[in-house]
């Protein structure tokens, strides 16, 4: 959705990218605003309250807002890897540590309804496995052992909150889905794969390992191959898609786009020289923001309030008083066409995150 802003309703967007990247909880509302034609951030913010959208960990054990249908879904398909991922950071601190009796102990003390920070989780806990310390103990309920969700009003537009953290199950009203009965063909992992093809593809395994953090899917990509079509890259890597997906020709335009970031268009990827220069891959994991020319990484952007400090994305008092400023640095030199059209659609992001209050825009010379 990035050659031409869809017109789609918020929740079908989230659901067609797989969810949207949301450690930083403002940003998916800049990531949706270039490529949804219209968007209202209000929609998004009804969309979690309202519960339909939630904010969890699930891909590569980063915070994402993705359909609430979707985390039934997948949940379960990513229990083993986000394990795995928290015991990688700590895993002799929870050495001693039953982690299916830690799970019992977190769901005994959320039992009565009442979201904790992961802090207070921990805490309550902390008795029975005193060794680890909270921050492995909290790390591990909230990313790992136990299905959560983030609760508002952190992630609504506009509001900082700190994090509440309830069960999956509490929150949308249901269990998360269970695997089910293992014959090989991972139909969970089949459907995972379809989806990430018909927002990311054409794509290699590997890519969808590296979306995922799951370990290559290779039951069902097995299982998909009559039903995919496959390509080879300039580096003779096998590329899979979906038969009927949008594959435009190569010489079609790429407008500007402003990314949030962490986006998925970037990290979704285990190549992603496809969209940005390896020189310029440690932006893509640093946290900055990127700006798309002709479909590549070419500059970065931020906001900058009158004063000069930075501002977070769609937050902060200076973006409702008008004295905020999208500051785009250019990551190699533009043309004057491609100057203009960085600094048209720059205006227009100023317009979204002020709330039509202020266009200002500044456009650097190449870094």
């Amino acid at each position: 959705m990035l050659l031409e802003r869809a017109e789609l309703p918020p929740l079908d967007a989230v659901s067609h990218l797989c969810g949207l990247q949301a450690q930083e909880p403002q940003e998916p509302f800049a990531g949706l605003w270039s490529r949804l034609r219209g968007f209202q951030p209000d929609a998004l913010s009804d969309l979690l309250t309202g519960r339909q959208v939630v904010r969890t960990h699930l891909m590569r054990r980063t915070v994402h807002l993705v359909t609430a249908a979707d985390v039934l879904a997948w949940r379960a398909r990513h229990n083993a890897m986000l394990r795995q991922r928290v015991l990688g950071v700590y895993r002799r601190e929870l050495a001693g540590v039953d982690l299916d009796e830690l799970a019992a102990a977190g769901r005994e003390v959320l039992a009565d309804g009442e979201p904790r920070s992961m802090a207070q989780l921990a805490r309550a806990v902390a008795d029975r496995w005193p060794e680890p310390g909270t921050r492995p103990l909290g790390e591990m309920l909230v990313a790992g052992v136990l299905p959560m969700v983030q609760l508002p009003p952190r992630r609504v537009w506009r509001q900082k909150a700190g994090v509440r953290n309830a069960l999956v199950s509490s929150w949308v009203g249901r269990e998360i889905d269970p695997l089910p009965t293992e014959d090989g063909s991972d139909p969970v992992g089949q459907e995972l794969v379809r989806r990430y093809l018909a927002a990311y593809g054409p794509a290699a395994t590997a890519d969808v390992r590296a979306w995922s953090g799951l370990a290559g899917l290779p039951g069902a990509v097995a299982a998909l191959r009559g039903e995919l079509v496959t390509f080879r890259d300039e580096r003779g890597r096998e590329l899979l898609d979906l038969p009927d997906a949008p594959r435009p020709d190569p010489e079609t335009p790429a407008p500007v786009r402003f990314l949030p970031a962490f986006d998925n268009a970037i990290l979704g990827y285990d190549d992603r020289t496809r969209i940005i220069d390896d020189t310029d891959r440690g932006l893509s994991v640093a946290g900055a923001r990127v700006v798309l020319v002709d479909g590549r990484v070419a500059a970065t952007w931020d906001v900058e309030t009158e004063a000069g400090t930075a501002a977070g994305t769609g937050s902060g008092k200076g973006a409702r008083e008008s004295k905020d400023t999208v500051v785009v640095t250019p990551l190699r030199a533009f043309s004057r066409s491609e100057r203009a059209e960085v600094a048209e659609e720059g205006e227009q992001l100023a317009v979204f995150l002020s709330d039509g209050e202020s266009a200002r825009v500044r456009v650097g010379r190449e870094v």
